[in-house]
């Protein structure tokens, strides 16, 4: 469904936060417009208050997506249900594309942004395009990066549900990270096994000694 394409403004507020880095960039006016991306009218409407509106709805946001990467998906309806009735949406058809064949609007659906508040505007949107990608496509499908200290939210759109990484640079960075971490292990194994070995040696060599010690002499 075309509503879904809503959700990445759902990811875009996650991910202006980075916890594990401890980055934030939804600190003014200017960063809350930049949200909206191409929405430039609802943008206009953005003041001071919508920093603080936006932070606690994306923290909301960010517990619905924690709890489907850890495979709670009541728990993450459930959050997402109580967005959606505190922001609800106004659907309309629009129809400011036309057909190649015959000129006549594609129709589709919208949402229509009637909100008090760009905040309000903006967490509406938001959570509905997040809902349809959940009922269209399945909780599996919002993640968390597993690539340490990384934490952004991400929406899986792979054939086989297989994403585990925000990006391909935490992909990469989590592979490297795990080859050394194999590395490192094959390295300890290998000295352990060589100490291991060595040990053995010096206990045999022992061994012998103390058999010749103790063994009686050859008449003559």
């Amino acid at each position: 469904m075309e509503l879904a394409y809503y959700s990445d403004l759902a990811v875009r507020l996650v991910n202006s936060e980075e916890p594990g880095r401890g980055t934030d960039t939804l600190t003014s006016v200017d960063a809350v417009r930049a949200l909206f991306g191409e929405s430039q009218q609802a943008a206009r409407r953005a003041t001071d208050a919508d920093v603080t509106r936006l932070r606690s709805v994306r923290a909301r946001l960010r517990a619905v997506f924690e709890a489907a990467a850890g495979g709670d998906e009541v728990l993450a309806v459930d959050l997402l249900n109580a967005l959606l009735i505190e922001f609800p949406v106004s659907p309309q058809i629009s129809g400011h594309e036309t057909r190649d064949d015959d000129g006549r609007p594609k129709w589709h659906m919208h949402i229509a942004d009637y909100a008090a508040n760009a905040g309000a505007g903006y967490a509406a949107t938001a959570s509905m395009g997040l809902a349809f990608h959940l009922t269209e496509l399945g909780a599996d499908r919002l993640g968390i990066c597993e690539a340490s200290p990384c934490r952004n939210a991400y929406l899986d759109t792979s054939t086989n549900r297989s994403r585990r990484y925000c990006s391909d640079r935490c992909a990469t960075r989590a592979n490297v990270a795990a080859y050394r971490a194999r590395k490192r292990l094959d390295a300890e194994r290998s000295a352990d096994a060589e100490r291991s070995r060595r040990q053995d040696r010096e206990r045999t060599g022992r061994t012998a000694d103390t058999a010749q010690e103790t063994s009686p002499a050859t008449d003559r």
